[in-house]
């Protein structure tokens, strides 16, 4: 399902661009909306991540995911709180396992296995560093499980999301590529 989009690099730079923005602007937006629980978003921002992964690559996944984390705390007003380093953790944990899907280890997977793979990856990175940073103690793993299973059901979520975004790209891949 990793295909790449060939595009002149400025084109290329322009959607990195464009899908860290989206993402800022879903993250701004789905921090405003009450969450299920602590720590539990769907992280529709994701979304840009896995879409930029699949059209351009880890290296452009990775940049909308610190883009998005950077500005969006900015806008939000929570750079270096311990919300910030939850979300770069959780961030960091995610491109690691694109990173690790861009050799394909798991060849045969489309944006939903990929998107479950990544966020479960996202939410065990951030229990780690919630651990760490906050918590303190090894209590915190006893929530695990019950974590993981909502990021199994926001992994499938964001897949399918993705899924329908690349098929709307596809259809409309001349406005990527030009003349």
């Amino acid at each position: 399902m990793n295909t790449r989009i060939p595009m002149p690099r400025l084109r290329q730079d322009l959607l990195i661009a464009y899908l860290a923005a989206a993402a800022v602007t879903a993250q701004v937006l789905e921090a405003a909306l009450p969450g299920p629980g602590p720590w539990f978003k769907p992280g529709l921002a994701n979304v840009f991540t896995l879409v930029a992964f699949l059209r351009l690559g880890w290296q452009a996944a990775a940049t909308v995911t610190l883009m998005r984390i950077l500005a969006g705390s900015l806008a939000l007003g929570t750079l270096f709180t311990p919300g910030f380093f939850l979300s770069l953790s959780g961030g960091c944990g995610a491109i690691a396992m694109l990173a690790l899907l861009r050799w394909n280890l798991f060849s045969g997977l489309g944006p939903v296995g990929i998107s479950l793979l990544a966020a479960l990856a996202h939410m065990a990175a951030q229990t780690v560093a919630a651990w760490l940073l906050i918590v303190g103690h090894a209590g915190i793993l006893t929530a695990l499980p019950w974590f993981l299973a909502g990021s199994w059901i926001s992994g499938v979520l964001n897949g399918v999301l993705t899924f329908l975004l690349l098929e709307q790209l596809d259809r409309h891949q001349h406005l990527l590529t030009g003349p």
